[in-house]
């Protein structure tokens, strides 16, 4: 392990942190509130903390997966840990609570814990949707994108940050990758913006929702989220953007270029729509006697499929009072998740590919022993790298997920909160159901048991593996150069 190179990588991630700060501070004195000397407490600590592990860089500057994955998880660690310290200092929060709002802001995961949200300074409302943004592409990638942190081997950082089975480099540099991705991230964004804006949404508001729509995120500042707006217009645009941040930003990347016909042909692409296009007709005709007519009832169909698909959490309507069919498809789509290389959560469209079509050919394998079979994915076979690696995701994940249920059903809540909470949180959802639901909170839970569902958001946006990595003692061993004789 290069202590130094991973201690210097830490310290400008906490530079950068203080330097997003300046935002939410200019919010916070547009509107003269009290939060400005906690941003600046907090920056000023960012700054020092920053500058004395960061300040110099090592002379040994190469590092190699393991240092990729402990960068990865403790950069998110440490930026939920220091971007909590504005809520704790404005008295707004505790520390705990704090921390789990942030970590549920920089994952995109939107579950809360504030039951006042429109008694929350503007300032700080603005920090908390502005994590869903820079956590949505991720913190690495961002940083990467405007530093040289990595000298030629970005792409272990990349690899750990950017979710989905596997990472292709968009161009040849890891960091150009970064830039790219940020471009079209950004573009997308303000496109939505504007769009809000066109519909007649606040400028402060259409911000938040950009911000919590783009990293699929979903906090927003109204109690009643984007039903509070009581506008179809609003709805619509919300939703399409959903689905459009749940698509693999490399086909992004691919139209810039004009390779329409290889987006066209994007094997998780149709998918990803097939399985949006028939759950929505499927609550549809389930919640139809509930709203009286068609167009109203495709409207909040759509709309909660587009939020909990690609695991943003916003909400038009109550499904906990829609019927079982309808509240199941939903949970379906909880684990479901969005297209690999997206700002989405969930275990991806992709991998559920790679895992149905490895069921089908072991499947023949066993009726046909002799026979050469291959999975294919995107037009190209996969080797037995991928395939396992999708399968030993899906072992780890389901442990990590039947512990966590089994840890929180501590807390003695019904069997449906319990489930759902972890479901949400490990797949960066935000609401589940029953209490934890869409007009609910997790302010209920006890400091352990937000704790437990602060980790499971952070596993869950990393993909498991840089967090379990902390806890292997073998990686934070020093590497032995053996003396010449």
């Amino acid at each position: 392990m290069n202590y130094r190179m991973v201690g210097f990588v830490l310290g400008r991630i906490l530079l950068i942190e203080a330097g997003l700060m300046a935002a939410p501070l200019l919010v916070t004195l547009l509107y003269g509130e009290t939060a400005a000397p906690s941003f600046l407490i907090t920056m000023g600590i960012l700054c020092l903390l920053g500058l004395l592990i960061g300040f110099r860089a090592p002379k040994n500057r190469a590092f190699y997966a393991k240092e990729g994955f402990a960068i990865v998880a403790l950069s998110w660690v440490l930026l939920s840990f220091f971007g909590a310290l504005p809520f704790v200092f404005t008295g707004t929060t505790s520390m705990v609570d704090g921390f789990f709002e942030i970590v549920s802001g920089f994952t995109t995961t939107g579950s809360s814990i504030l039951l006042d949200i429109e008694a929350v300074e503007h300032g700080l409302l603005f920090w908390r949707s502005f994590t869903h943004w820079v956590g949505g592409m991720g913190v690495l990638v961002f940083a990467m994108a405007i530093l040289p942190l990595a000298e030629g081997r970005g792409m272990h950082i990349l690899r750990a940050e950017v979710p989905g089975p596997q990472v292709d480099k968009l161009v040849s540099r890891a960091s150009d990758t970064a830039k790219i991705l940020y471009t079209i991230y950004l573009a997308l964004t303000l496109i939505e913006l504007l769009f809000l804006l066109a519909g007649g949404m606040p400028l402060f508001d259409a911000f938040i929702t950009s911000f919590g729509t783009a990293g699929t995120g979903g906090f927003s500042n109204l109690s009643q989220s984007i039903a509070g707006y009581n506008s179809a217009y609003i709805e619509i645009v919300v939703g399409v953007f959903m689905l459009l941040f749940g698509i693999n930003f490399n086909l992004y990347y691919l139209l810039l270029l004009g390779k329409v016909r290889e987006i066209l042909h994007s094997e998780e692409l149709i998918v990803y729509l097939g399985v949006v296009s028939a759950s929505v007709l499927g609550i549809t005709l389930n919640i139809l006697h509930l709203y009286g007519n068609f167009g109203e009832a495709l409207r909040k169909a759509f709309f909660q499929v587009a939020s909990i698909i690609t695991t943003t959490g916003f909400a038009t309507a109550d499904y906990n009072l829609w019927p079982e069919f309808s509240q199941i498809i939903l949970v379906l789509l909880m684990f479901c998740g969005a297209c690999a290389g997206s700002t989405g959560g969930g275990i991806k469209i992709a991998r559920l590919i790679i895992l149905f079509k490895s069921a089908v050919c072991d499947i023949r394998k066993m009726i046909h022993p002799h026979a050469v079979t291959t999975v294919r994915f995107a037009g190209k076979p996969l080797d037995e790298r991928a395939r396992s690696g999708a399968m030993m995701f899906l072992t780890v994940y389901t442990g990590i997920f039947a512990l966590s249920v089994l840890l929180l059903s501590l807390e003695h809540q019904d069997l449906v909160t319990t489930f759902t909470a972890v479901a949400a949180c490990i797949n960066n959802i935000g609401p589940g159901l029953s209490l934890v639901g869409p007009v609910g909170n997790f302010s209920f839970f006890s400091d352990a048991g937000k704790l437990l569902l602060s980790l499971d958001m952070l596993i869950g946006r990393l993909e498991i593996f840089p967090m379990l990595i902390l806890f292997v003692p073998s990686v934070w061993k020093k590497k032995i150069v053996p003396k010449k004789i």
